[in-house]
């Protein structure tokens, strides 16, 4: 967990420095930061797509991840608590005055839920979560915390505080992969962890999309896909069949 609490504390103080320069900064100059962002986790996305063995598991897992996560809604579950989660933070720093509150509230939650999905998909967040787990070895969830933590600083000075509790989704999912790396042991093989990554990859190229404001798909929805890429190749060893066929 060595690993998770130093991500939670980089993240927390890039966002307060992002909070701190976000006003001083040119509503154009926000949007280029944006656009920024959203290149590199495109190129992130890509590199990080280009890790499966066969490109069909995470294309399956992707197509019966958001099948699954649309049916369930996880994108309104996780809007609903970013929404509450607003209304808590302005009900307390700013009580007795409403302002623009579906506009604060707008800006919060996409903080929020784009911080929370950056910072949590992507192959240090699982290889470095489940290696902190097994062996203790928190080394590349340090390299993540000092990446996220830049990343941070430029995300809430562009969409304000909601970025700053993402560190609560941080908690639940690097906490709760350390969790299962320590749990599960060896269970978990590289040809899973990598096509876990793989698909994460195209949740992460689908986030870039709304970062550059081509298009915007509720990216939540698509989390069920890092769950079933594993399992496929879990379930295929054990059925004996080949998942990496020379085609």
């Amino acid at each position: 967990m060595i690993g998770t609490i130093l991500n939670v504390i980089t993240v927390a103080i890039g966002s307060a420095l992002g909070l701190m320069i976000g006003d001083r900064l040119p509503k154009n100059t926000q949007t280029s930061v944006i656009t920024g962002l959203g290149l590199v986790t495109l190129v992130v996305g890509i590199d990080n797509a280009m890790l499966s063995g066969n490109i069909i598991i995470p294309l399956i897992s992707v197509v019966l991840g958001v099948i699954i996560g649309e049916a369930v809604n996880i994108q309104k579950g996780l809007d609903n608590f970013a929404s509450w989660l607003q209304a808590w933070v302005a009900k307390r720093s700013q009580p007795g005055q409403e302002g623009d509150f579906d506009s604060a509230r707008e800006r919060f939650i996409n903080g929020f839920v784009t911080a929370s999905l950056v910072f949590c998909i992507g192959p240090l967040t699982f290889v470095g979560s489940i290696q902190d787990g097994i062996s203790g070895n928190y080394q590349l969830l340090a390299i993540k915390a000092v990446l996220d933590g830049f990343a941070a600083l430029a995300f809430a000075a562009s969409l304000g505080i909601g970025v700053s509790f993402s560190i609560v989704t941080i908690i639940v999912i690097q906490g709760g992969l350390a969790l299962v790396g320590y749990l599960a042991g060896n269970i978990m093989t590289d040809d899973m962890i990598n096509e876990m990554s793989s698909a994460g990859g195209l949740l992460l190229i689908g986030l870039s999309l709304i970062l550059l404001d081509i298009k915007h798909p509720r990216m939540a929805n698509y989390l069920p896909a890092l769950v079933i890429a594993p399992l496929i190749v879990a379930v295929g060893r054990w059925l004996g069949i080949d998942v990496y066929p020379n085609f």
